[in-house]
Formats: C-alpha cells, sequence, structure tokens
C-alpha cells in the first residue's frame, strides 16, 4: 500500500497543502489521517466498483478502526496507533466512514438543518480529529465544528455541476430550490438563469456568514496551533469570492485557487 506521506503528497488538495504550517513533527500523523480521509473517500467514490461492494469495504474500515491487534495492512496499523496516542474518539472517525457510505446512493437535503447533518459527518469530524493533531485545545471545537460547515458548503457549491455528473447527487437543500423556484429537474438540465443566480447568491450568503462566525469562534491560545486551519478558511474563503464574482459558472468550469495565490495566504498567515 502507499504510504501515507506519498498519498498527501499526490493528492494536491487545500488540506493537504496546508500542512506545510505544521510542525515538522506533527506532518506524519496528519498524513496517517489525511490518507485514511483519502482512502475512504475514494471507496465511495470508485465508479467501477458494485455499491454493495462499496459498502463492504467501508464496513471493514468501520471495524478497523475499533480493532487494536491484526491489522489488514499497514494504514489500518497506523490509523489505530494515531488514534490511541492522540485519545481520538473512534466515532469520529466512525462518523466520516458513515458519511462517505451515504454518498453510495442518490440522497436529497430537504432543509439546511438536514444538510447540517451531512456536512458534520464528513466535514465537522475531520476538524474535531485535527484539534489534538495540530496540538490546539478543546476549547476551538466550536471553531471546528463551524469551519467544516463553511468549507463544505462553499465545496458544495463549487462541485453542483460535478454532483450531477457523479450520479445525479443533490446536496443544496430543496427548501432553497423550492424558495427560488428552481426544480431539480432545472438543475438537472443545467438551466442557467436569474432563479439559479439567486439561488447561488442565497447559499453563498449563508456560507459568508459561517465563515465571519468561525472566525469569531477562533480562540486567542490556539492561534498558532491553528495556522493551517486558517490557511484552510481564507484559502475556501477566497474560493467563494471568485465564483460569486464569476456568477457562479459552475456547470461550465470547475474553480481553483491558484498555487501562487494559496503561498500569498499561507505565508501571511505564518508571519503573523
Amino acid at each position: 500500500m502507499t504510504k501515507p506521506a506519498e498519498i498527501t503528497r499526490r493528492a494536491k488538495s487545500n488540506l493537504a497543502f496546508a500542512f506545510m504550517c505544521v510542525p515538522q513533527e506533527r506532518r506524519p500523523d496528519l498524513n496517517v489521517f489525511y490518507a485514511f480521509c483519502r482512502v475512504v473517500d475514494d471507496i465511495a467514490d470508485d465508479t467501477s466498483r458494485p455499491p454493495e461492494e462499496k459498502r463492504i469495504a467501508l464496513q471493514n474500515w468501520m471495524q478497523a478502526i475499533e480493532r487494536e491487534d491484526h491489522p489488514k495492512n499497514s494504514l489500518e496499523a497506523q490509523v489505530v496507533d494515531m488514534r490511541k496516542r492522540h485519545s481520538i474518539e473512534p466515532s469520529l472517525l466512525q462518523e466520516i466512514i458513515r458519511g462517505c457510505e451515504s454518498d453510495l446512493s442518490p440522497q436529497r437535503f430537504e432543509t439546511w438543518e438536514d444538510l447540517q447533518q451531512y456536512s458534520y459527518r464528513v466535514a465537522s469530524t475531520v476538524g474535531l480529529i485535527l484539534l489534538p493533531l495540530f496540538g490546539a485545545s478543546e476549547e476551538a471545537r466550536d471553531y471546528s465544528i463551524s469551519l467544516g460547515h463553511c468549507l463544505q458548503l462553499t465545496n458544495i457549491i463549487r462541485d453542483v455541476g460535478e454532483d450531477l455528473e457523479n450520479g445525479l447527487r443533490i446536496y443544496l437543500p430543496l427548501a432553497d430550490l423550492h424558495q427560488f423556484q428552481y426544480t431539480e429537474n432545472d438543475l438537472a438540465e443545467r438551466v442557467y438563469d436569474e432563479r439559479f443566480l439567486s439561488l447561488m447568491n442565497f447559499e453563498a450568503d449563508r456560507a459568508e456568514r459561517i465563515f465571519e462566525e468561525t472566525a469569531s469562534f477562533l480562540p486567542p491560545s490556539d492561534r498558532k496551533a491553528l495556522r493551517a486551519a486558517e490557511v484552510m478558511r481564507k484559502i475556501y474563503y477566497s474560493l467563494l469570492r471568485q465564483m460569486r464574482h464569476d456568477k457562479f459558472r459552475v456547470f461550465d468550469k470547475r474553480y481553483r485557487i491558484s498555487t501562487l495565490r494559496k503561498f500569498g495566504i499561507m505565508v501571511r498567515q505564518c508571519i503573523r
């Protein structure tokens, strides 16, 4: 199996990029955790495997999280070791797996509150697990939970078109679609009109409010430990603003923040 550090290096994700702000001695555990997230997410997204086979693979990981002997591979062993050394509750890692498992079949979220439950599983739990890995305190729990929500909502806005191609997934709350008289069928047919723009601006407004709230939750004593998390917050906030400025052309393009711009964000954060 590929080593965790190699999985992280190849990913070129915003989270992996933010790890550059973290002291060298903390990176091995971060790489193990990132590799775990990457592996279970890839299982769920693998279009070449039938849903039941993917479900079994995810259930195997559910069991592996609690198993303390006879790991099936080196990554399992490293994840369990990381969990035990940092006193991470198995249920947090299992919530991430449940979130991936819920993606195996098309799903809909009636309200923002419903979507928040999903967002907690796939994003906020990641932040909670990262707290001890970053060396932050439990006082930053609200910050981590809120950060997960704003990052995930930004991802959902960015990936509207891509999610339609991947099993007709629709993560936008149906109540929000109804509010702007924009239907699931309109979304499936990629109708780009004033209703869609109003819907996207509504979701972006919500995300911006959560970004602002997240910043207010950051404990002053954890600012240094959570530099990488703050880099993530600022990269994604920049991404959100880029999409809004471009009028949410999410059916036609995938938005990214340039590496140069990300480096600028990281440098400014690290010298504060």
